[in-house]
């Protein structure tokens, strides 16, 4: 039954991450021409891997939510301090003290996400708790810090580390960073009991303190942005840090933003570019210049959207380490993927390293099979664009720069010998075009009448298909 419970808060919590992105304001596309190269550039990749980890990781709870004084499933304390909030809170910061993944190695992970077919990485260098993945100057609260037994260790820089291992297997490195700090006094200020998620004084009324607190945010990003390579995505998160003028009332976690939280993004932008030229800053959820793609979350989108976007998706059900969890499989994740991609979409899928610093076995096995299936299909994945209808049924679209449009055939879950023949009505092959199966030699016969093209599958290939889950027709020419 705790398990039952747990997963149900689980999937309320994604729920709400599901709503806090909606908002209505219209995108605004850089200008820069530096930011607009690397955006497409990152639009040609395609596939992310993202990872939540912290001290959390050793209780097996949700990230930092458990600190936050609201009423919601996914904030609730559990566990022997869970009767008083300010017991469970030093319990909880005390947990920087016993946080020694000894077993932590980002060239195993960096190795195995490159054979997925991964091209971009997002590790957060700090959630809302306020506990810093990387060596800052401007808190003790570090993987760092003398009171963490890990410090010792030559990898200790934990953000330094995986930010080197990936970017030397080619992947364009993002860099998460949590607006809010939960753990900072300069923005729970400990004269005042935190109320909610958000700032617990009036920045107005103490404007020397929340001065303060920008420029600690400011610090720690320049830390970030200068120390620790080329940084190719700056991802924002805790998007109720935000000026006032920018909530919208209408969406409902953004009701209890009452005061100013302006954080100065457009200093934090320049100052970000002026180190990292072309630097994508991605300040979700809160609708400015300064949201260069828009992330939905655990969600995706029914149609295609006509800005840049990635949808973030957890692999199992929970972003942090939770011992058992449930991962999907990688028909889901191939699924997805392919579902993503033919919207325009990018996909960051997240897998949460355990308190030992490595991934649960179940991981390095769907990381496997996903790497399996994108070997043979890889080409109607990377570098592609959307292509009408994009989806009819069960079978999805992409086209490639070349314009060779690809009509990507989802099996069902234990669909493993192909049908006789595949039949596509939203694309029409030109007289002379040639259709070929990846991963399996030779061209396809076919005919199109009456607006329906028939693809005929030899016997050979629907015993013996190239690979599982989905598969990928070429058309060389359309209409």
């Amino acid at each position: 039954m705790r398990k039952i419970l747990f997963f149900s808060l689980l999937i309320t919590l994604s729920s709400y991450c599901l709503n806090a992105q909606e908002h209505e304001s219209p995108y605004i596309r850089p200008t820069d021409p530096l930011v607009k190269a690397n955006l497409d550039e990152w639009q040609d990749l395609k596939f992310g891997i993202f990872m939540h980890w912290g001290t959390y990781s050793q209780w097996g709870i949700v990230e930092s939510w458990s600190l936050c004084p609201e009423d919601e499933g996914w904030t609730q304390r559990r566990g022997e301090y869970s009767s008083d909030y300010f017991t469970y809170k030093k319990a909880y910061e005390n947990l920087q003290t016993t946080f020694n993944p000894v077993d932590f190695n980002p060239d195993k992970w960096a190795n195995a996400a490159k054979e997925a077919g991964f091209k971009y990485v997002v590790f957060t260098f700090k959630h809302h708790d306020g506990f810093c993945m990387f060596d800052t100057k401007q808190t003790d609260y570090k993987i760092t810090s003398p009171k963490d037994p890990f410090h010792t260790n030559p990898k200790a820089n934990a953000g330094l580390e995986v930010a080197k291992a990936f970017r030397d297997k080619g992947f364009k490195v993002g860099a998460y960073f949590s607006k809010p700090d939960w753990k900072c006094p300069d923005y729970w200020w400990s004269y005042f009991p935190p109320k909610d998620r958000n700032v617990n004084y009036d920045p107005a009324k103490y404007p020397q303190r929340w001065n303060a607190f920008k420029d600690f945010t400011y610090k720690q990003i320049e830390e970030i942005l200068t120390g620790y390579g080329k940084i190719d995505i700056l991802w924002l998160d805790g998007g109720w840090v935000r000026p006032l003028k920018t909530v919208d009332k209408n969406v409902d976690w953004q009701r209890g933003i009452v005061y100013d939280q302006d954080i100065d993004m457009a200093r934090i932008a320049a100052m970000g570019r002026k180190n990292q030229p072309g630097l994508i800053v991605v300040d979700r959820s809160v609708g400015t210049e300064f949201e260069n793609y828009r992330t939905p979350e655990q969600q995706i989108p029914d149609k295609p959207l006509d800005y840049p976007w990635e949808t973030c998706m957890t692999m199992g059900y929970s972003w942090s380490y939770v011992p058992g969890d449930t991962y999907k499989s990688v028909w889901t994740i191939v699924h997805n993927l392919v579902d993503i991609v033919a919207k325009g979409g990018n996909y960051l899928l997240n897998i949460g390293p355990s308190p030992l610093g490595d991934y649960d076995p179940v991981a390095y096995d769907r990381l496997k099979g996903i790497g399996e299936w994108m070997k043979v299909n890889g080409n109607a994945i990377y570098a592609t664009r959307p292509v009408a209808p994009y989806k009819e049924g069960n079978i999805c679209y992409t086209k490639t720069k070349a314009d060779v449009v690809n009509a990507i055939y989802l099996a069902a879950e234990n669909e493993n010998t192909m049908p006789e023949t595949i039949v596509i009505k939203g694309i029409t092959p030109k007289k002379k075009a040639d259709i070929t199966l990846l991963g399996a030699k030779g061209e396809l016969k076919w005919k199109t009448k009456n607006g329906a093209t028939t693809i005929e599958i030899p016997s050979k290939l629907r015993e013996n298909p190239p690979c599982k889950h989905a598969w990928t027709f070429q058309i060389s020419e359309v209409q």
